[in-house]
């Protein structure tokens, strides 16, 4: 069975992000791999807001959700104390794996519009259930499949 491509829905998640100290290098600029790191967060908290808890999906079903690909671009810089919207939209579901398309957005006091912020840093990222003591591929639970499908609508 392949993966359904979903529309491209206004259902996107968002969860704002603060620029940190420990976030940044040298000249002050995010080290770019926190984007993956702000990235993860959106994904957790959609996630959460779902009603998904991974600890008790861990639990209660015996998998895991782990990134098996990432593809990003990084259009501009952020930089201490900047206000950030990271962004975690469904594009495809399957039954073993779904793709999200995530974005890191630059919110100012100019621009507060969440709509019109500019883009910092723009990702695909592909995210597999695996069994979590074998480590191997294994199906979305049902239940939580159902969860997924519904939110992309």
């Amino acid at each position: 069975m392949s993966p359904t491509a979903l529309p491209s829905a206004e259902n996107v998640f968002t969860w704002p992000v603060r620029v940190y100290w420990e976030d940044t290098d040298a000249g002050g600029i995010v080290f770019y791999a926190n984007y993956l790191k702000y990235f993860e967060r959106a994904r957790t908290e959609w996630l959460r807001a779902l009603g998904i808890a991974q600890s008790a999906l861990q639990q209660t079903q015996g998998c895991i959700f782990v990134v098996s690909d990432v593809q990003l671009k990084y259009l501009r810089s952020a930089r201490l104390d900047d206000q950030l919207l990271v962004t975690a939209q469904p594009l495809e579901m399957g039954r073993s794996s779904f793709t999200l398309r995530q974005e890191a957005s630059l919110l100012t006091a100019d621009n507060p519009d969440a709509n019109a912020a500019p883009v910092l840093c723009r990702a695909t990222v592909r995210i597999g259930c695996v069994n979590s003591q074998t480590h191997k591929p294994t199906r979305i639970p049902g239940t939580v499949l159902d969860v997924l499908n519904a939110s992309a609508r």
